[in-house]
């Protein structure tokens, strides 16, 4: 059995997709919401516990969607940065490494 994930979602628009669509990607994304669609960043338990820790205003939504919730918009940003750079959804490793000090 496949080990459990807990995303972090990250909305696309235009500007985000056409991004996604240049590095191979656009087709990982979900439509959830007329026409909008998400990204599910996956994290393990163990970087979920990290990114919490790290990030004490976030939070993991245990009763609905299992994915980590509030976190700014430029950690959000900076996730998306990397998913394109690295033309892979398994980035949260290499995250983590850049805002651990």
């Amino acid at each position: 059995m496949a080990e459990e994930t807990y995303p972090i979602n990250l909305w696309i628009n235009e500007e985000r997709l056409e991004k996604l669509q240049t590095a191979g990607l656009a087709g990982m994304c979900k439509e959830v919401l007329a026409g909008l669609k998400v990204l599910a960043v996956p994290n393990t338990a163990e970087q979920r516990d990290k990114i919490l820790k790290i990030f004490p205003m976030a939070k993991f939504d245990t009763a609905t969607t299992k994915s980590i919730e509030l976190l700014p918009k430029a950690v959000k940003d900076k996730i998306f940065d990397l998913v394109v750079a690295n033309k892979s959804l398994n980035v949260i490793d290499e995250f983590i490494k850049s805002v651990e000090k």
